[in-house]
């Protein structure tokens, strides 16, 4: 990670409440096709979550534990605060001082945003603006909220507003809502009435894969994207009586994760005639 920061554009994306049986059984189907295409080996790790519920678990990551792999053993994290005695801080390691990934980076040069998904990251209250207050840059909308159905898509473009122009590196992070209950109104033919499902929970994921390539060609614009994307908890739909997350359960504790490097693809350069303009206009 040392010859990653400064080099390249970081991007940290959150499935918030993604359950790992739900993302491998579904990029396994061929249901995932565009994040089976980045995935390493085309499939998700399975580790396990810093934390039980959203709060818990970003503070965490954002403090650089991130997800635990499941195997046996001392793991070697990416990034950590430094911290006397840490067994997880190796050669590769790229630690910095200060409290806070965020920070850290912005120490190194990089220009942090945080695009936020889930009521955490609403800064509407004292608690909801702690994780957002963490980055330079911080966008939540009740277009990118749990009730949205078009969530992703509107932090995407909110995303390109607040990067286009930019020339330092870029650590951009995105909490996709998408997933969290209620999620009922992506599975097709679904009422509210239904509730969510699993299948529900499935289809929302598969709306996810459908505009997440857009995201990613927006973050390799300028250079390399060291890239990680994965669950901050799953979430229980009846398993041994329990619905939702902030339990020890292992569907809430075990979660996908993936880390890879996209490569630069430089955008085509934008027309030039008036109507191009105008909408620039409109859109700015």
């Amino acid at each position: 990670m040392n010859t990653v920061v400064g080099s390249h554009d970081i991007l940290l994306v959150t499935l918030d409440t993604l359950r790992y049986d739900v993302a491998a059984r579904l990029v396994a189907a061929g249901r995932l096709p565009n994040l089976a295409g980045v995935l390493p080996e085309g499939r998700w790790e399975r580790r396990h979550s810093p934390g039980s519920f959203t709060y818990a678990a970003h503070a965490a990551m954002f403090a650089g534990f991130l997800p635990t792999p499941a195997e046996p053993g001392t793991h070697a994290r990416p990034f950590a605060a430094r911290f006397a005695g840490s067994e997880t801080t190796a050669d590769g390691t790229w630690v910095f001082d200060a409290p806070d990934l965020p920070t850290g980076l912005a120490k190194a040069g990089y220009h942090t945003v945080c695009v936020g998904g889930v009521g955490f990251f609403n800064k509407q209250s004292p608690l909801g603006s702690a994780l957002p207050g963490l980055f330079a840059e911080s966008h939540w909308g009740p277009e990118f909220g749990v009730t949205s159905r078009h969530s992703l898509e509107r932090q995407i473009d909110r995303a390109e507003l607040a990067l286009r122009d930019r020339d330092e590196p870029v650590f951009l992070f995105v909490n996709v809502s998408a997933l969290h209950q209620p999620n009922w109104f992506h599975l097709p033919g679904a009422a509210q009435e239904d509730g969510d499902t699993l299948e529900s929970h499935a289809a929302a994921l598969e709306y996810v894969d459908r505009h997440i390539g857009r995201l990613f060609a927006l973050m390799t614009r300028n250079r390399p994207c060291f890239t990680i994307i994965c669950s901050d908890h799953g979430t229980a739909y009846g398993e041994s009586g329990h619905t939702g997350h902030r339990i020890g359960h292992e569907v809430v504790w075990t979660v996908p994760y993936a880390e890879f490097v996209l490569e630069r693809t430089p955008a085509r350069p934008r027309p030039q005639w008036g109507r191009a303009r105008a909408w620039d206009r409109i859109r700015g």
